[in-house]
């Protein structure tokens, strides 16, 4: 809880995300590496599905990312 928000977040150390598609990674089904998909599998619908939970909560959200260090994706939610 700060500055009258609380804040939930998920981190990685995965592959990260290349800075050309941060801007797109909340769009529903795309995916960064489509060439992975049938190995890592998923639809791309995942941070889609958060995008439009946090805008009908009035939440902020994003990521931040560096390749080969990993991502890290929050929402902050105004507190009551």
């Amino acid at each position: 809880k700060e500055n009258g928000f609380v804040e939930f977040s998920v981190k990685d150390t995965g592959i990260g995300i290349p800075t050309k598609y941060v801007g797109r990674i909340f769009e529903r089904f795309f995916r960064v590496d489509k060439a992975r998909s049938k190995e890592v599998g998923g639809t791309g619908l995942g941070l889609s599905i958060v995008k439009h939970m946090a805008e009908l909560q009035q939440a902020k959200y994003g990521v931040e990312s560096e390749v080969n260090v990993g991502s890290r994706f929050w929402v902050k939610f105004k507190s009551a």
